[in-house]
């Protein structure tokens, strides 16, 4: 009963923080239905995704369930926004008949796990990376 009373309380935060978002910075939530349902909350910004196409589509950030927050603009992929970091990863296999570990590094990403610091980066990347490249009027 207290995991899903403070779910709840989660939940309302992170919905009011999403209206905060709309008030202070215009940025709106489109989330579709499906979406909603799977976890995912998506916004649109007042800004252009592309700086070459002022009057373009507007760009579209979305933080997922899963701890990811992407760039849903992007032509091929929804690309993660997400902090990285290198990890070494490796491999146990056979070359002939002797086991042999190889090594290397690689890059990984940082999951974000509460739904409130997801929109708290997703703001932070959003200010960092575009609103200081507008102009505001006033």
């Amino acid at each position: 009963m207290a995991y899903q009373t403070w779910k709840l309380e989660q939940e309302s935060l992170e919905n009011a923080y999403a209206r905060r978002l709309l008030v202070e910075y215009n940025i709106k939530e489109v989330t579709t239905q499906r979406q909603a349902k799977n976890g995912t909350r998506e916004f649109e910004f007042p800004v252009p995704s592309r700086k070459r196409w002022p009057n373009g589509n507007r760009l579209r950030l979305a933080v997922y369930k899963s701890g990811y927050v992407r760039n849903v603009n992007s032509c091929s992929s929804n690309y993660q926004l997400n902090p990285t970091y290198q990890r070494e990863k490796r491999w146990v296999f056979l070359e002939g008949d002797k086991t042999v570990i190889k090594k290397y590094k690689t890059t990984s990403r940082a999951k974000i796990y509460s739904g409130m610091a997801r929109l708290k980066f997703m703001l932070e990347f959003y200010l960092r990376n575009y609103k200081q490249n507008t102009k505001t009027n006033g």
